[in-house]
């Protein structure tokens, strides 16, 4: 079994990697920066805000939050790398006053409780080994009546073995779970939890990734682009089958969302 260190550390690296960006775009995450708009709907983001990013990634979702709602922002990241590049993007358009990174551990949030009004965790609840830690820090670092929001992937059924693996940890799917088990473990936090299901947008990203695959081989081929230790079979091969798992109903994806029980 890996220890839960090394998958975060693997998960960390992968998402601040070149072969990241050049499948995923900018907002690493299903329904992009439309669904982060519509979970700071649910959480009512207002200027008076104070927001945390948690896995914020190189800061696409922080700073659109800043720039929607005009919150203050502080985003946590495992990757020290990552905190680097979301502040000197915050610090690019003028937010740096606004918008702040730190490096820091889901499981055990570098902040004093009661500090924030709401939390977003987009496309990263499921990776964490420890869930149920992460949904109590939640709770512990909220002020009574908070929101806390996530965009995660649901597993209807077991995976499929093409889907399964270390590889699959950095993909965001290997440990996700039924909708069911999200809204429990936040209700166990003291949350009372609302859903919506929003399949159509992995659907989407899924056939981005695999048009992107086809363009980052084809350019490797030509030498117009440089992605050593890429293995582009089984990244053709888990893009398919994660589709194909999406149409059977194995794996979807949703919006998580609930206030913080008094």
């Amino acid at each position: 079994m890996t220890p839960p260190d090394s998958i975060k550390q693997c998960c960390a690296r992968a998402y601040d990697g070149d072969i990241a960006r050049i499948l995923l775009g900018d907002s690493f995450h299903p329904g992009g920066l439309p669904l982060t708009e519509r979970l700071g709907l649910l959480l009512g983001l207002s200027p008076a805000s104070s927001v945390l990013d948690v896995a914020s990634g190189t800061g696409a979702t922080a700073i659109f939050l800043a720039q929607r709602f005009g919150c203050r922002v502080t985003g946590i990241d495992y990757s020290a790398a990552n905190v680097e590049t979301a502040a000197a993007a915050a610090r690019t358009k003028g937010l740096d006053a606004q918008v702040r990174f730190q490096q820091g551990d889901a499981e055990r949030l570098p902040a004093p409780g009661a500090a924030f009004d709401a939390i977003l965790c987009e496309c990263a609840f499921c990776t964490f080994p420890d869930k149920e830690a992460a949904a109590r820090e939640f709770a512990r670092v909220l002020r009574p009546g908070g929101g806390a929001g996530l965009s995660d992937l649901t597993l209807g059924a077991p995976l499929p073995d093409d889907l399964r693996g270390l590889l699959a940890w950095v993909a965001c799917i290997a440990d996700a779970q039924p909708l069911d088990a999200y809204v429990s473990l936040l209700n166990q936090a003291g949350f009372d939890v609302r859903t919506e299901v929003h399949d159509d947008a992995l659907v989407e990203m899924v056939d981005q990734v695999r048009l992107r695959l086809l363009g980052a081989e084809i350019a490797v081929g030509l030498r117009k682009l440089l992605l050593p230790g890429v293995d582009f079979t089984a990244a053709k091969t888990m893009a398919r089958a994660a589709l194909e798992a999406i149409h059977r109903g194995e794996l979807g994806y949703a919006l998580v969302w609930g206030k913080l029980r008094a």
